[in-house]
């Protein structure tokens, strides 16, 4: 198969700092290309040598001739005063086409971004927006290779779940293929054909599978524990030369000299896969609970509230006891930061609200990531940050020099002097995590902390969270990260209603429903009735089919639920407690009418399934 971008034994090195080496990669027509790897390990750096953007150090590079290749950037930079026809004129400057032509296409792109006013600057869209803005900038040439570099960054999940489509369905009409840097797990699953890691784990620098994440995972595994497997054996032969070498053998023959040869190319060997193993060490975050059982440790009843006449919450109600784990969804900008500032500053009883109020615990520990990082100053030491007040710290009660503080997180000793604004965001976003982990909480609030998070990372801070003994509230766009971690979401709609829903699934469906009734009652009879026959008789809808997809293991889930309660409720019977009977009891009916919707809604989309083809 003719290739469109092919690259062998790339390597790229910034000073003293390696990024990668002896990386090889080749992409085809059609290949949908999802590229990770730990901070650090160069994939934005391999992005723009693609680009022509920046020139590798070593390594040969083959492009197919008049390759049209289109690069979007973790930072969206636009004229502000520009509006968004004009801005995205400038990515056709060259295109040999009429100045209609160019309109033309410029503004059926933004239709299919779902903007409505083509004429408003650019300095006037919300980050998410701007996002939105940059991807249409990026396919308008219509290239044969879209290079991609955290498309997600700022999306909220509609924006993520409208991507998601774009790439996996009109988007082949625009290009034949795409390369991306993503750190959404869900967002790779559903989106790629091939993975690449870039990493110093792997001898050839990176490693390749063909097929979704989840083929990834399991391939790595296996490849990691052969790779461990081998350095145990290599470890065993070391050792018998390295006893044999120390007899010292008199006779000096030929024999002698190939086995003392052997040896020590065998501890090199040993010492390369040793090193690739120890390279994939993870961050280690440990979240501190204060073990306190009480169990109402922040309550909240009817509150409510706005901002210049607009509804971002209202009715709502917060009930938070030890091993809670609630997750925030909702549009960006519809309050979800606003309400997790509040909560942060009810223990202090601080706390401003249009309606309603909030109770604490007394002596309640909350412990908070805000998203704005706004409590990291820029000019301060990586040395200082990790360590305010010395050369340590104290965490679970003991002394912990900074030096191994530091390689906790990851960072190097010689990075300790170095002023945090220099610092990628993914360090930084590490360096608040050390932070908030040496204070026992009661209550974590965490608004998008996995932002510029590698996968590694996330992996770590999931397993942390899970473990996690107090009450989690966590406001994140990483739908992976929601369905483990959290055992209830409350979704915001934008119009100031706000619900409870079991999981993002069923917070996105009833959106979609909206939306539909929306669409009914604003069209007219004559457009109604072919867009009722398309919905009734096509194929289940991009949306309809992944939750198709997932709807066993959502009912299987719900359906254990069931099982656990009906074991509490015994368990509470023998105890006599007409209290916990009353709760569980309410929860178990909560849980099997839940049972029903999904046994129902499963029907449904089988019924459109059948139809449909």
């Amino acid at each position: 198969m003719s290739y469109l971008f092919s690259c062998t034994q790339l390597t790229k090195s910034f000073g003293a700092q390696h990024l990668f080496s002896d990386v090889s990669l080749v992409v085809h027509p059609g290949d949908r290309v999802g590229l990770i790897g730990p901070n650090g390990s160069g994939k934005s750096t391999l992005l723009q040598i693609m680009c022509g953007l920046e020139e590798q150090d070593s390594g040969e590079i083959l492009k197919k001739k008049n390759l049209i290749v289109s690069y979007l950037s973790q930072e969206d930079r636009f004229d502000l005063d520009q509006d968004l026809i004009e801005n995205l004129l400038q990515s056709l400057k060259d295109a040999p086409i009429s100045e209609e032509e160019k309109t033309s296409r410029i503004q059926a792109m933004l239709s299919r971004a779902e903007f409505t006013d083509f004429s408003i600057p650019a300095g006037q869209l919300s980050g998410g927006w701007k996002k939105r803005l940059a991807l249409c900038r990026a396919l308008v040439p219509e290239p044969d290779l879209l290079v991609l570099d955290e498309p997600t960054n700022h999306l909220d999940i509609e924006g993520i779940l409208w991507l998601e489509e774009l790439l996996a369905g009109s988007y082949n009409n625009q290009a034949s293929a795409f390369i991306l840097v993503s750190h959404d797990r869900r967002f790779l699953e559903s989106s790629v054909n091939r993975i690449v890691e870039l990493s110093k784990q792997y001898p050839a620098g990176s490693f390749q599978c063909e097929g979704t994440y989840a083929d990834f995972l399991e391939k790595r595994h296996q490849f990691l524990v052969q790779q461990n497997q081998m350095e145990e054996k290599l470890a065993n032969k070391v050792r018998r030369e390295t006893e044999w070498l120390r007899r010292g053998p008199k006779a000096r023959t030929t024999k002698a000299r190939y086995r003392i040869d052997k040896a020590y190319k065998l501890q090199d060997e040993l010492g390369k896969v040793r090193s690739r193993n120890r390279a994939g060490d993870q961050v280690s975050i440990e979240f501190s609970s204060t073990g306190r059982k009480t169990k109402k440790l922040l309550e909240a009843r009817q509150i409510a509230k706005s901002f210049e006449q607009n509804a971002l919450f209202c009715n709502l109600d917060i009930l938070l006891s030890p091993g809670d784990k609630v997750g925030m969804l909702g549009r960006n900008g519809c309050g979800k930061s606003t309400l997790m500032k509040i909560l942060t500053e009810s223990s202090h009883g601080e706390y401003q609200l249009d309606h309603g109020h909030i109770k604490c615990a007394d002596g309640l520990s909350i412990v908070s990531f805000d998203q704005e990082r706004t409590a990291i100053d820029p000019d301060t030491t990586l040395r200082r940050a990790l360590a305010p007040e010395g050369d340590s710290i104290v965490f679970r009660g003991r002394s912990v020099h900074v030096v191994s503080w530091a390689k906790k997180f990851l960072f190097r000793p010689d990075q300790l002097d170095t002023p945090v604004g220099q610092l990628s965001g993914g360090e930084q976003a590490r360096i608040l995590i050390a932070g908030i982990i040496r204070q026992p909480a009661d209550v974590l609030l965490l608004d998008e902390p996995t932002n510029d998070l590698d996968i590694p990372s996330l992996e770590v801070l999931e397993e942390s969270l899970l473990e996690f003994e107090g009450a989690l509230v966590l406001v994140s766009h990483d739908r992976y990260l929601l369905d483990r971690v959290c055992d209830r979401v409350i979704g915001f709609t934008g119009d100031g209603t706000v619900h409870y829903y079991a999981d993002y699934f069923q917070w996105v469906r009833e959106l979609q429903q909206a939306q539909e009734k929306t669409m009914q009652v604003t069209d007219t009879p004559a457009e109604k009735a072919p867009q009722q026959k398309k919905k009734i008789k096509g194929r289940l809808s991009y949306l309809d089919q992944r939750e198709y997809d997932g709807m066993e293991e959502c009912i299987l889930k719900a359906e254990q639920e069931i099982e656990t309660l009906e074991s509490n409720l015994v368990s509470l019977q023998e105890k006599g407690d007409q209290q916990g009977l009353a709760e569980v009891w309410n929860q178990l009916e909560v849980a099997k009418e839940r049972v029903e919707t999904l046994y129902e809604r499963w029907e449904t989309l089988e019924e459109k399934k059948q139809q449909g083809e």
